[in-house]
């Protein structure tokens, strides 16, 4: 039996084609949470935990094949013929690779802030900031967010990041993401772009005004794949769009969902 991502659900009494969102690296529903609120408000909302992350099941297989297979699963096991789908960052990879694998699942498909193409490494101060703290052996948040602060100097990035620090049941703290199998397996699931196909449904590419993630060049590329793309930009946001102009996001999400 596989196991099933971790999803939190709003607006499950409401009817209609569900939406689904995933989140990036180090991410989880949590960060999601306002968005599913509102959009909860008119229709179904599935945050989901990619696996290595958040609550959702830690394993040893971590690639963009295996993530499109536990949402293939995951929509399997809602009973729902169709989804609309959000990705972020890595989640956006896996929706790319998703929508192109089944479209006929998909009915609309939103990309944030992350273009087809294979991007070089570009994680190491995160790791090497997180393999320096001695999770096992801190007191509190506090002296996490100080050995983060000693090697990554974005307060949003350290903010982000200590949402996975939990309390474990003997008292201690812990990751939410599954940090060794991330790190092993990053160059398999980061550096890779998503695969040949096309997926001709509806499609919008938002992308953050102040990020670098999604290039003029990439329009071509993301054209070729995706036929119907409408590329967006959300002013004054880096990477994180969602979080990082939340207003001019769902606005342009809302306008591209009821349309």
């Amino acid at each position: 039996m596989e196991e099933l991502q971790y999803s939190k659900i709003y607006g499950a009494e409401n009817a209609g084609i569900p939406l689904v969102v995933i989140h990036g690296l180090f991410g989880m529903s949590d960060n999601w949470g306002t968005f599913g609120r509102n959009f909860g408000e008119k229709r179904q909302v599935h945050l989901l935990d990619l696996r290595n992350h958040g609550r959702s099941f830690h394993s040893e297989e971590m690639s963009i094949e295996v993530m499109v297979d536990d949402l293939s699963a995951y929509i399997a096991s809602i009973g729902a013929d169709q989804i609309d789908l959000i990705g972020h960052s890595l989640g956006g990879k896996v929706a790319m690779q998703f929508a192109i694998d089944h479209p006929e699942k998909v009915a609309k498909l939103i990309v944030a802030d992350i273009a087809p193409k294979s991007y070089p490494p570009h994680h190491e101060d995160i790791f090497n900031s997180l393999s320096a703290v001695n999770i096992e052996t801190v007191e509190n948040r506090k002296d996490v967010q100080i050995a983060l602060e000693h090697y990554i100097k974005e307060p949003g990035v350290v903010q982000f990041l200590l949402k996975n620090v939990y309390i474990k049941e003997d008292r201690s703290l812990g990751w939410r993401f599954n940090l060794d199998v991330l790190k092993g397996k990053y160059t398999s699931f980061i550096t890779v772009g998503v695969k040949s196909g096309i997926f001709k449904g509806p499609t919008l590419f938002l992308a953050g005004e102040k990020s670098r993630y999604i290039l003029p060049e990439d329009k071509a590329n993301i054209e070729k794949q995706f036929p119907k793309a409408i590329i967006k930009t959300i002013p004054n946001a880096g990477h994180w769009v969602q979080a990082e102009n939340p207003q001019a996001f769902d606005a342009f999400v809302a306008e591209f969902l009821n349309h």
